[in-house]
């Protein structure tokens, strides 16, 4: 798989942590590059920044399955995956889910 050289303007994970900021006004955000993990995988490249595991807790959510949540975060970096990011592990979450534990 070839893709193109990181952005040295702006990492991939500040990206993707800026745009779900910007739709989803999260309560909780975490963005975290597992690449490293999936070094010499299919769809790992150099420079990483290609495998993510992302948890969003936000009001956002309610009333939408965990499939519309998914895609609804897909939909917001879909740029994103069409240019570098080879995969998204997604936890999403409403205030409400977090606090019945």
């Amino acid at each position: 798989m070839n893709l193109p050289p990181r952005a040295p303007s702006m990492r991939y994970a500040d990206r993707i942590h800026t745009k779900l900021t910007q739709a989803l006004a999260p309560v909780t955000l975490i963005v975290d590059d597992q690449s490293a993990a999936h070094a010499g995988h299919g769809g790992a490249a150099p420079g990483g920044e290609t495998h993510f595991e992302v948890t969003v807790v936000s009001t956002a959510f309610a009333g939408k399955s965990r499939v519309a949540r998914q895609r609804l975060v897909y939909d917001i970096l879909k740029d994103e995956l069409a240019e570098r990011v080879h995969a998204l592990s997604l936890k999403t979450l409403t205030p409400e889910e977090v606090a019945q534990g």
